[in-house]
């Protein structure tokens, strides 16, 4: 996961500091002011062994060439397709009681289902240097919603035993996230491409039982409508 999440960051880096507004191929007068974005996502989250398949939509103002401003809506999980994992005990904040009663926390894993929603709005940053591919890249500032229902089976004996309050099956909780992305976009025409983009963000959902921070790759592909003109 370390090495996923530092190709992306270096990745982002890389691309940022390429010249966006080198010599274009493309004139203003091609470029279009509004971009639609809708398709599908596939969300992951390692330490978890979660997945979930989703939705996006991304709505976006093109204002220079190589800059657009967008807002960014996903749904993701069992409200739309199915989102399931596994919560390791050692990532719990009951890991020293397990410890405590020899239990190894590793042994345990809690298996969960999830709905998972992504709000996010910012720059986008476009390369076109070439009229048939544009690549963009941007960062991940926003917030994301997750609901999950956890198998507190093989938990809840234990808690009872140690006279610890069992905590609800059902959680819910929305926290604000950072990260980064990129990705390119296949012009079929003007106004209809081809997106591909991959998105690392990380975020503290259910701080009342989880430790660590989570951190999510999601993986999105979809046609983009685009139509209005930059300049004339």
């Amino acid at each position: 996961m370390k090495r996923a999440t530092r190709f992306l960051l270096y990745a982002f880096v890389i691309l940022t500091c390429l010249p966006a507004f080198a010599q274009q191929t493309e004139t203003n007068r091609d470029i279009n002011r509004y971009t639609l974005f809708t398709g599908f996502d596939y969300l992951i989250s390692p330490a978890r062994n979660l997945t979930e398949r989703g939705f996006e939509t991304d709505f976006g103002v093109t204002a220079k060439p190589w800059l657009g401003l967008g807002a960014d809506f996903s749904a993701m999980g069992s409200d739309i397709f199915s989102g399931a994992g596994t919560i390791g005990g050692g990532e719990t904040v009951f890991a020293p009681l397990l410890t405590q009663l020899g239990v190894p926390p590793s042994m345990l894993h809690v298996p969960f289902q999830s709905t998972t929603y992504t709000f996010a709005a910012g720059p986008q940053i476009y390369i076109r240097k070439w009229r048939a591919v544009t690549f963009l890249v941007r960062p991940g500032l926003g917030g994301i919603h997750e609901k999950a229902v956890i198998d507190l089976s093989l938990v809840a004996p234990i808690l009872t035993q140690m006279r610890i309050p069992v905590p609800s099956s059902q959680q819910s909780d929305t926290q604000f996230f950072f990260g980064a992305g990129g990705g390119f976009d296949v012009n079929v025409s003007r106004k209809v491409g081809f997106r591909f983009t991959a998105d690392w963000v990380n975020t503290h959902l259910f701080s009342n039982l989880l430790v660590p921070r989570q951190n999510y790759i999601r993986f999105s592909i979809g046609p983009t409508f685009r139509w209005g003109q930059l300049s004339r």
